[in-house]
This record gives C-alpha cells, structure tokens and sequence, in this order.
C-alpha cells in the first residue's frame, strides 16, 4: 500500500486576523462577548475596526492554525479553504504557503472580501473575537479534489466552517470521499455557539460513525451532551474512538476505547495572548497521533504546541517546536 501523500488535510475558513491590545472598559463600551467568538457582519466589522487601536494582521483560521503548528512538528499538510481575489487574500495565501503547506484552492473574485477576525486582546491575555466570514462562507463542494483527499491519514474539519450552507456541503462530500478511502477523519466543535447551533448535527456525524477524532473543551462537550463536562467525556468516548477534551488550566485529557490519558498545561512565564491554544493543542496531539505514538505523548505534544503560542501574539509558532517538544519529551 503506498504510504499517503500527507499526514493532515484541512477544511476550515480562510481568515486574517487584526488583533489589537484594548482595556477591559473598551470591551464594555463596544458591548462584545468578552472571551467568545461572535459573527459580524461587514458593516459591524468595519465598525469594530475604526474602534481597534494599533493592530497587527497575522493569518489565521482555526483549521489553518493547526496546519501551520503541524507543519512547524514536520508533518505533511495541505488546506482547503476560500479567500476573495483581494489584499487580504493574498495575505493568508502567502502566510499559509509560506509555512510548507500547501493551499491550491482557486481565489473567489467580486464580494465579499476575504474573512477577517477582530481580535481585542485584554491585560489577561483573554481575546474576544469578533469574525466577518466573507468569501470563506462560499466554498463550493466543487472545491474539494477527491484524490487529494485520499492522500492524506487524517482529513481535518473545522466546526466553525460547518454553520454557512456551502462550505458545509463541501466537508459533506469530503467526509463521504474520506470514508470511503479509509482517511480518518478528525473533528473540531470549535466553540460554544457553534455546537449550540449544530449539535444535532454534530451528533449525527458521531451517531453515523463519520468521526474518529473529536476535539472539544469542556464546556463544549457539556453541551453537546447535555450534561457536566466527567460525564460528557465518557459519554462521548463510549461513541467516538478517539476523544481528545482540553480543560483550560486544567490541562487535557484523552481517551480511546478504555485507554484514557490526561495532561497538565505547560508551564508559561507570562500569558501574552490565548488566541490558537485550542488549535496548536490539536495541532501537537495531531503530529502524535500521525507518528502512532501513545496517547500521553500525543497529549503532551499538544500541551507544549499550545504553551508556545499563547506565550506571544498571534494564533500561529514562533519558536521551534520540534526542539521544544524534543526537550519535553527527554
């Protein structure tokens, strides 16, 4: 059997972030969802943008992020995602391609622009964000390559992309295409509102058997089950060979039929910005899991890709993380 072309494929939206240092009173004066992720509209975001003091731009994307924090490991990844024929498509084009990985996805002309994420960034390192999906919410199913799917271990979804109907579509045909293949597939809830929209659906993929690696926090678990985060983990392990839940200053835990593990977070100097620590998480446990290595290094791969990242601004690796992980691992 020929070994796959890649370790991960990605499907996920296609998003520069603005990020921008604020005080708590501006969080308050602009009325946001301190420490969530709200959809806006371009007008709101245009809105929020002249609010914004100095900013950065620095691609990102949920599913993009874990690309980028894989590539950094050594793994193989390509991604699948829509920008407009724009500034900012360019931007996240050459970022994301910059990093190794490859993105062929042709740009989509006219309106709307490429996806942009305003992030304000409290003294606690909290960011509340604020996207505006723009031409990422119109990836067509014809955007999905079947043999590029089935050149992969691991196709990658990103819950967020899963609310717009389009790109929903095209991770419908990628996950019939993947299984059909054997290509494990892994899915991200993402956030709170996406699995109160959607955990119906969610929960049909699970009861359907079209998900074998589910990333969740706890309170997203919760949720989705309907019950205290414990009790959510077993329930969701009992139906998904492999679940992987991140718990905050907790750390991690995972489980995989009656095998379970769990991870402290890595020990961090000073917390800069906890934008990506959920996708560097599934980033590092991804490189382990493409290695078949145990869970506790998968997780512990996770812990210390997340640690980086939230070390500094900015939702993709600074630092080596092979070395990083290398060190931790002795």
């Amino acid at each position: 059997m020929t070994e796959p072309r890649y370790d991960v494929i990605a499907i996920g939206n296609a998003i520069v972030d603005v990020m921008s240092p604020c005080t708590e009173e501006l969080i308050d004066e602009l009325d946001l969802n301190k420490g969530g992720m709200t959809l806006v509209d371009e007008d709101g975001a245009q809105r929020l943008y002249e609010a914004m003091g100095p900013a950065r731009e620095i691609s990102g994307g949920s599913a993009a992020n874990t690309l980028a924090g894989m590539s950094a490991l050594g793994a193989q990844c390509a991604f699948v995602g829509q920008v407009a024929k724009d500034q900012l498509g360019d931007v996240f084009t050459h970022d994301i391609r910059a990093v190794g990985i490859d993105f062929d996805t042709p740009s989509r002309a006219g309106q709307p622009s490429t996806a942009r994420c305003l992030i304000f960034v409290t003294p606690d390192g909290e960011r509340t964000m604020n996207t505006s999906l723009g031409a990422s919410q119109f990836l067509p199913a014809a955007a999905i390559d079947d043999d590029l799917i089935r050149s992969t271990k691991v196709l990658f979804l990103e819950g967020y992309l899963w609310d717009p109907a389009e790109p929903r579509e095209a991770m419908k045909r990628a996950i019939q295409v993947a299984r059909d293949a054997g290509v494990k597939i892994a899915f991200a809830t993402c956030a709170d509102f996406c699995v109160h929209m959607h955990g119906k659906d969610f929960r049909a993929l699970i009861n359907d058997g079209l998900i074998d690696i589910l990333f969740v926090n706890e309170e997203e678990a919760g949720i989705l089950e309907g019950s205290d985060p414990d009790t959510a983990f077993e329930s969701l392990a009992s139906d998904v060979p492999l679940v992987v839940m991140t718990r905050g200053g907790d750390g991690a835990v995972a489980a995989r039929g009656d095998e379970r593990a769990k991870v402290s977070p890595e020990p961090v100097e000073k917390v800069q910005d906890l934008t990506g620590a959920g996708d560097l998480f599934a980033a590092g446990f991804l490189s382990g899991y493409c290695r078949e290595a145990s869970l506790e290094e998968s997780l512990i791969r996770g812990a210390v890709a997340a640690g980086e990242v939230i070390s500094h601004w900015g939702a993709r690796p600074e630092a080596d993380l092979q070395a990083l992980v290398a060190k931790r691992l002795g």
